[in-house]
């Protein structure tokens, strides 16, 4: 197979690429050279398209899948559905209990959105850490990518890396699941990363199916106060050099950096470092700027996140109010993904500037048409049911600010806001 890349570098458009332009609104062209330098990807699904990278919108994944202590099938498919309902871009299965492959199966039966999987999560459990091989890595990753998955995370840390933790202290270690999974198994079987040693073999895979490399971020913090060591900078550097390696044999590359948990002040710093290193999308899970909202952490996930969009971060892996307490149910999915759609627009205002979607709900609001509002709601399902009809909402009643000034005659600001709306 030809991949996106390959076609971007012999000056040939896709159909893929054209849904992207005509979907973000962008110069085809344009797009084209950034997915040539590998600097934007396209990620593909069965006819749908998501490109993530320099000059395209903010994106968001939702994780979902199975664990090892709740294994609900049918509520893994709910909360795929209630993802791509309220508008997840992509999905990543991190199913790690019951029959991955079949419920796997039924989420793409469900949904259409491009998806994502950790496949050595795969190995792991239905093999075991103490029993599975390379063979068997190598075999999962095979048959997932003949099912149709857009994109594959690879945790390419080694032992050398994996080393530099011992020189400093930190407080939680490595909290990256599929990056500890690949250090148990390198530290089991006193061998280097069967994805370092296989990684010409795997590229050659991932071109074959024109799948997504996602270098993982093993190295990640924590917490706030584990702050980035030479294990975080190392493993930037070796992740640089695999991109360039597969990029280099036409494969579409992101990169995970920035992640965990990162103090407010440092955010733009982290993520601004990482694009110095390399013109590769960014994917940022979070980041968590503090450690005690538990119970509230997409609410400061979000934080972090429109810190780390507006500095440059082009994916964003979302959080839920469940994270470090528990597997999230579909209601915790949705506040969740919400959480970071504000936060990608958010940080879509800071890199590109203010977009015609908040002026136009301004001047509904100035109308005191709450209807109107809806329309450019990120979720106008929610808002539509905390509004009344007409009027002025009851939080100011008859003392509503835009309503004393209207009748006062004061200003006409439903004909003035309409006016620059018109004309904005």
């Amino acid at each position: 197979m030809t991949t996106q890349a390959e076609h971007a570098r012999n000056g040939k458009s896709t159909a893929q690429m054209e849904e992207v332009a005509r979907n973000e609104g962008i110069d085809l062209p344009s797009l084209l050279q950034n997915i040539a330098q590998g600097s934007a990807v396209i990620m593909c699904r069965d006819g749908k398209s998501v490109g993530i990278g320099k000059g395209l919108k903010t994106k968001v994944n939702v994780n979902i899948g199975t664990s090892s202590l709740k294994i609900d099938p049918e509520e893994e498919v709910r909360k795929a559905i209630l993802a791509e309902k309220y508008g997840a871009d992509t999905l990543t299965d991190l199913s790690m209990g019951g029959n991955i492959t079949a419920i796997r199966k039924k989420i793409f039966e469900n949904t259409t959105i491009p998806m994502t999987t950790v496949p050595i999560y795969q190995t792991a459990a239905e093999t075991g850490l103490q029993s599975m091989t390379e063979e068997d890595i190598i075999r999962d990753l095979t048959r997932q990518a003949e099912e149709g998955i857009s994109s594959f995370v690879l945790h390419c840390t080694d032992s050398a890396t994996q080393g530099m933790l011992k020189d400093r202290e930190r407080i939680m270690g490595v909290v990256s699941k599929g990056g500890s999974i690949t250090c148990a198994y390198m530290t089991i079987n006193r061998c280097e990363n069967p994805f370092v040693e296989n990684f010409d073999e795997i590229l050659r895979l991932m071109k074959k199916h024109d799948i997504v490399l996602s270098l993982g971020n093993t190295m990640r913090s924590g917490c706030i106060h584990d702050e980035r060591d030479r294990a975080q900078l190392e493993e930037i550097r070796k992740n640089v050099e695999f991109a360039k390696r597969a990029s280099e044999d036409g494969v579409q590359v992101i990169i995970e950096g920035t992640g965990g948990h990162v103090r407010a002040d440092r955010i733009a710093e982290y993520v601004r470092f990482h694009k110095q290193c390399s013109q590769f999308p960014l994917f940022v899970a979070g980041p968590l700027p503090t450690d005690v909202a538990v119970g509230y952490d997409h609410i400061a996930g979000a934080i972090g996140a429109s810190i780390a969009s507006g500095a440059g971060a082009d994916y964003l892996c979302y959080i839920t109010p469940s994270e470090h307490l528990g597997l999230p149910g579909p209601e915790q999915v949705r506040e969740g993904l919400l959480a970071f759609r504000i936060a990608a627009h958010i940080g879509d205002s800071m890199k590109y500037g203010l977009d015609g979607r908040d002026r136009e709900l301004a001047a509904k609001r100035a109308q005191l048409d709450w209807e109107g509002q809806m329309g450019f709601a990120i979720d106008s399902e929610r808002a539509r049911k905390l509004a009344p009809q007409e009027g002025p909402c009851t939080m100011c009643g008859d003392f509503c600010a835009i309503k004393i000034m209207k009748e006062l005659g004061s200003i006409d600001i439903t004909a003035k806001n309409a006016k620059d709306a018109k004309n904005g």
